[in-house]
């Protein structure tokens, strides 16, 4: 969505809001269309004393597996953005501001961009997820497996019969 803002830059005080669905279905990530639905968007320039704020709120559902147990899950999730707005810049690396040159603003890059950036490292089912048993595979949330836990690593038994020897 190509937001035009010149209105805004030019009268301080002035609020625009803008609402719309934002398509993410074919972001690849690691394998897998985590979007299954539109994220909605909902995005505020706001001038105050002559500078441009955009506040940005994405609410959207993430479908992905856990990273313990590998059981589907889907997330509700809510973020907000909020940055400076500047027709142009001096310094180049400047990321306090986001340039807008003739007063536009692709919010579709921006939005998406700031999505993909503050997802989390990791998904759990549940915070407690027990995860897969790490010899036969089951799903410890779904009770034991009966797998011997004590047993050592074979790659581990030298050091085992080192430790016995003293």
């Amino acid at each position: 969505m190509l937001l035009q803002l010149k209105d805004v830059f030019l009268s301080e005080g002035l609020r625009r809001e803008f609402d719309y669905s934002l398509p993410l279905s074919d972001f690849d990530i690691g394998g897998d269309y985590p979007f299954k639905s539109p994220v909605n968007i909902h995005a505020e320039a706001v001038n105050r004393a002559g500078l441009v704020e955009l506040k940005i709120k994405a609410v959207f559902d993430y479908t992905t597996r856990c990273d313990r147990c590998f059981e589907p899950i889907t997330k509700h999730m809510e973020q907000v953005f909020t940055h400076g707005l500047a027709v142009s810049l001096i310094d180049d690396e400047n990321d306090d501001y986001i340039e807008t040159p003739d007063y536009t603003l692709e919010l579709d890059e921006v939005a998406a961009s700031d999505i993909m950036l503050n997802l989390p490292s990791k998904f759990l089912c549940r915070e407690d997820c027990m995860g897969l048993c790490q010899k036969c595979g089951k799903n410890l949330n779904k009770g034991d497996c009966g797998c011997d836990k004590a047993s050592v690593d074979s790659r581990l038994e030298v050091l085992k019969q080192l430790i016995s020897e003293e």
